[in-house]
This record gives structure tokens, sequence and C-alpha cells, in this order.
């Protein structure tokens, strides 16, 4: 029996969120609906123009792990923060959460990650990264018990910015394969899939990745098509099992020649994007973990994505078993 159900290893982000109008993000040049990196400076400048702003512990893997976690799932994640007060705010936060985060903090520079996200009234989230500690998680930080102990593991792809993370995620793999463990990740954003599309295609063929989640713009991206239909003719032929979102379309799963379609969850106000793709992870995750049916773990996924977006933040506030109880889900 594993020892997790679900290991997420991601950038560990304190996201510090406000709203804004379009007009912001024009003159702070500012990409809309998409994860802009950024210096130091950066970070210093945008941060003094921001409105009244919510500080939460964030990151995409991180979220998925705080949602498995509210399922009731056994969930571990890797990450790296320093050693300072944003760093504590993320340890405790994703402690409280009931998620196993051993990974060791860094002394000194760079300072723990923080993500400037900017929430348009259509609810679009434009996120900002200072990636600060991230970029010093490596292969050392890999705890083999973890690797090899849970159920599935799963990676966002935001981590093929750093480095040394690409190391620490393949020794990851590496470990969870030979323990008869899968491995999962996020295409994360459509501009993270411009950089490294060759990179992410070869994890899936070679077999180092058995489940992708991905949006219908990544998808297209990953497959340079302006064809839906198409992108999931090919990755159906690319990995195991791929989960794609379509906002308020629902989400589609493909495994071999099975497809699988859910509907979204009705929701009444769309607040704030940010977490949906990592909320609808965490779902499926949670229901493939326990030997759901793809019907079953989509309708997980679509009530998490559902429920998150209807609030500022991206980890649930509501506790996600007794809401999927009362949906009779569970």
């Amino acid at each position: 029996m594993p020892n997790y159900d679900v290991l997420c290893i991601g950038n560990a982000i304190v996201d510090i969120i406000a709203q804004c109008d379009e007009a912001f993000l024009e003159t702070n040049g500012i990409i809309k609906g998409a994860m802009n990196l950024i210096d130091t400076r950066r970070a210093e400048l945008l941060y003094s123009r921001m409105g009244p702003a919510i500080e939460a512990s964030g990151g995409s893997a991180g979220n998925t792990a705080a949602g498995v976690a509210s399922f009731g799932g056994r969930a571990a994640f890797f990450g790296k923060v320093s050693n300072d007060p944003l760093g504590e705010i993320y340890a405790h936060d994703i402690h409280a959460q009931g998620v196993a985060f051993d990974t060791k903090p860094l002394n000194g520079e760079p300072p723990t990650a923080r993500s400037m996200i900017f929430v348009t009234p259509d609810g679009e989230r434009s996120m900002n990264t200072y990636l600060g500690a991230c970029i010093e998680l490596g292969p050392e930080d890999v705890e083999a018990d973890k690797a090899s102990g849970a159920a599935v593991t799963y990676f966002e792809g935001y981590l093929w910015d750093p480095p040394r993370a690409k190391e620490a995620i393949r020794q990851t793999a590496k470990l969870a394969h030979a323990a008869g463990r899968e491995v999962s990740m996020t295409l994360s954003d459509s501009f993270c899939v411009d950089r490294y599309r060759d990179e992410f295609l070869d994890l899936m063929r070679s077999g180092t990745v058995d489940i992708v989640f991905a949006n219908s713009h990544e998808i297209k991206s990953l497959y340079q098509t302006a064809s839906f239909d198409e992108a999931l003719a090919q990755i159906r032929k690319d990995c195991k099992i791929a989960a794609v979102t379509r906002s308020e379309m629902g989400s589609v799963i493909v495994r071999g020649d099975e497809t699988v379609t859910v509907e979204a969850t009705k929701i009444r106000e769309l607040v704030d994007t940010t977490g949906a793709g990592d909320l609808y992870a965490a779902g499926f995750l949670y229901g493939y973990t326990q030997g759901r049916s793809l019907k079953e773990c989509g309708n997980l996924g679509s009530l998490a994505a559902g429920l998150v977006i209807q609030q500022l933040g991206p980890r649930p506030r509501q506790n996600l078993r007794k809401e999927a109880e009362q949906a009779g889900l569970l």
C-alpha cells in the first residue's frame, strides 16, 4: 500500500492578490491571463502600485496538494522556501492543511517566492511571479521514501523554468516508476508550453509522464494547432491519460480509445480563476487514487474547481470532502 495518495512537486509561492481594472494591466505591461516571470525590481514596482491585497499561500502544485488533503487524501509536497517570514507563512499554511512538507528551507538569499496576482472584473487572473528560493529546488531535496511511496507523483510544468528542478523531477519519476507508481504533470500555462514544447512532448512520449492535465489553450499550443479536436487526437496517442479542462464547457478525459465528457459545476458568481486548474487536478487525482472511474474523477475535479473560482485565493476554504458528500459524489 502507498504511504501517500499524491506527492506534489512545485514552486512554493506566497500569492499577493489584488483586484484591478483592464487599464491597470495595459499601463503596467502585464500579459492578461498569463504567468509572467519577473525580477526583484519589477516585483517591488508592481507591489508599490497594487491596491489593497490579500496574502495566501499558493503555487500550482501546492494548491493541488492542499486540495487532495481537503478531500481526505494523504498528500505530500516538495518545494523550496527560504527561512524568512513568507517562508514561515507558507510552511504553516501547508502543514495546517494536512500536507506532509519537509523540504529543508534555504538559509538566507534568495527570499521566498511571491506572485503578485491581479484579478480583473471578469475574474481572470494575471500572475507576476518572482521565483526567489524556488530556483534552488534540486535533486538533494528529493525524499526517496515519499517519491517511491506515493501512488501518483504530480508536478507542474512551471518547474521547467528553474533548471535544477528538472533533475529533481526526473529523479523522483525514476523512483516512482521503479516502485510501480505513476507520474503526472500539468502543462501549467500556454506560454510555458511555448518555452518547453519539445521537452514536454518527450516527457510524455518517453513514458516519464503517465497522466497529463491541461486546458484547451495549452493543449492547442502543445500541438501547434487551432483545432481542439486535432490536439485531443494527438494527446490521446502520447500519454496514458489526459484530462483537459474547457472552463464553463467542463472537461474531456481521454484514455486510449475511451472519451469521457464532464460538465462544469454550476456557479453563482465567478470571482477569481486562480487555482481552478490546480483544484481540478486535486479532485481528479483524489478520485483516481481511490480507484474511482474517470467520470467520477472528473466530477470531483469539476466540483473543486467550481468552488475555488467563487472566492479570492487559490486554496479551498470549504472542506472538499463534505462538499463532495453533499453533492452525492462520495
